[in-house]
């Protein structure tokens, strides 16, 4: 995507950009994208609008930054080492704990993923990225299910939904800093997954 390939802007003094992508970021998940205009981005960061294009070039760059912030890390999940090679098992074993520790790493990022509805070209683009992650997921699963570790009674596309299904949910509640550390969330999802989904002599 083009926000990733663009060099930083020089903020005013007082503000950098990733600062403000999280004033902005909640603003887009609280009112929604559609509906939050540049006036209330720029007074929810006491800025003048024009003063805003010293970060951004638009509202839409602001979008695609912050989709990217998600769909990047989620993507390097997926194309890490521990995800491409190794027994199938090991490999979401990992991708299952490390999207956990991603989502809630970038709780807002990934939120914002969450609630896109497709109304813009950048929203659809996304939207294909995050259909990717969960094919990826998917063809593991019949990876698993063509070596016997996954129950045979288990279809992978159903496994993969219910999978990303219960990882997603946790955008709704899950509070940083609370008594749940992302690892000790990361744990429970994967023992849940692997005792839900698993042959009893596999893992």
């Amino acid at each position: 995507m083009t926000a990733t390939a663009e060099p930083a802007r020089r903020g005013r003094p007082g503000y950098d950009r990733d600062s403000m992508l999280e004033v902005v970021v909640a603003a887009f998940n609280e009112r929604g994208y559609d509906a939050t205009s540049l006036g209330v981005i720029a007074e929810r960061l006491g800025l003048s609008k024009s003063a805003i294009y010293h970060h951004f070039a638009s509202k839409e760059q602001m979008l695609e930054v912050a989709l990217a912030q998600a769909l990047d890390a989620l993507e390097a999940v997926f194309d890490a080492p521990e995800a491409t090679s190794g027994p199938v098992v090991d490999r979401i074993r990992y991708v299952v704990r490390s999207a956990v520790l991603v989502l809630c790493e970038r709780k807002p990022f990934v939120t914002l993923l969450l609630r896109l509805r497709g109304n813009t070209p950048i929203e659809l683009e996304a939207m294909r990225r995050r259909r990717e992650i969960d094919r990826k997921l998917r063809l593991l699963f019949e990876a698993s299910r063509d070596e016997g570790t996954l129950r045979p009674d288990m279809d992978p596309r159903i496994a993969e939904r219910l999978t990303f299904g219960m990882v997603n949910s946790i955008a709704e509640w899950y509070r940083p800093g609370g008594s749940i550390t992302p690892e000790q969330l990361a744990d429970s999802v994967l023992e849940l997954v692997r005792t839900g989904l698993r042959e009893p002599s596999s893992l």
